[in-house]
């Protein structure tokens, strides 16, 4: 890992895990937050990034395959972990989850890894921090590949989805999250094949959870959702909007049509991005576990559009 933020050595991963994780890992301190940060593609540290950031309640390992695939692309492909998930710094109080915060994270962290351009590709929570990190950092968005994320403020009258109205309901919600380990432990349910998570994949999604005291985020992103205003997400969904439909450059639209959660959301998305190629696949929620060979794809393209590969 290059840049001048403070580098540690990445905890170690039990073997069934390690396997399936053929690439340089690290912690990287940014704010005094430690985030774990894999790196693959094969290219050196001059090299264009391709930052893969992931959402709730996943971590890099989600990023896996489309990495992979990436090889000999010519990009530095670099996989962060949001605060509180996978195997970064895991603050226990749910205060530390905002919007605003894990955008400032990801921006440090960008700020660290290069000066150059960057080609972000977005999942799930990862679309509105990456958008906002990159808010503060003219000129550096150089192509963005979206996944099932969203890209805008619910709109008056919307209705939530079954998922993020039980997040909010007390007592029952807190229980499911942080003593069931939910939703880390159903994440096949939102899948189109639910044996895309199964076995030791699955095993990878719930281990960095694994123990009580370390399971605030999940249900602290999920409340991060709006569901009623006022809300303190709302004025950075809305400035996170504007560097979306603001964008010029390549950008590339991936969805997986079977997601039970953000399924219905394409529409929204590609009216946020009417420059974006859409490409839909017959994939769930975690279309990175479905589908990852069109999203490669998707990134080279638009690297390629951006002159950066």
């Amino acid at each position: 890992m290059s840049g001048g933020a403070p580098t540690l050595p990445a905890p170690a991963l039990p073997d069934r895990i390690a396997r399936l994780l053929p690439f340089e890992r690290s912690l990287v301190e940014v704010d005094g937050v430690r985030l774990h940060v894999m790196e693959g593609g094969g290219a050196g540290p001059s090299a264009p990034v391709a930052l893969l950031l992931h959402g709730n309640p996943t971590w890099g390992f989600l990023w896996r395959k489309v990495a992979t695939a990436l090889s000999g692309a010519g990009l530095r492909v670099v996989m962060p972990v949001l605060a509180g998930l996978g195997l970064s710094e895991k603050p226990r109080s749910a205060a530390f989850h905002t919007l605003a915060r894990h955008a400032s994270l990801v921006r440090g962290l960008v700020e660290a890894l290069t000066p150059g351009p960057v080609v972000l590709a977005l999942h799930d929570w990862g679309g509105p921090i990456g958008f906002l990190a990159m808010a503060d950092l003219p000129g550096r968005l150089a192509g963005l590949v979206v996944t099932n994320t969203g890209v805008r403020p619910p709109r008056p009258g919307h209705r939530p989805t079954a998922f993020h109205r039980f997040s909010n309901l007390p007592l029952v919600s807190d229980a499911a999250f942080k003593l069931l380990g939910f939703p880390q432990n159903a994440l096949h349910r939102a899948q189109a094949e639910p044996a895309s998570i199964s076995g030791d994949v699955a095993f990878a999604y719930r281990w960095p959870l694994r123990r009580i005291a370390d399971r605030a985020a999940p249900l602290a992103l999920a409340r991060m959702v709006p569901i009623r205003e006022p809300h303190p997400s709302l004025d950075g969904l809305r400035r996170a909007q504007e560097i979306a439909t603001g964008f010029a450059g390549p950008s590339a639209i991936v969805w997986g049509d079977r997601d039970p959660i953000l399924g219905r959301a394409l529409r929204g998305v590609a009216e946020a991005l009417p420059r974006a190629t859409v490409v839909r696949v017959p994939a769930g929620h975690y279309v990175q576990e479905e589908a990852p060979v069109p999203i490669a794809d998707a990134i080279r393209d638009v690297a390629r559009r951006a002159r950066l590969a």
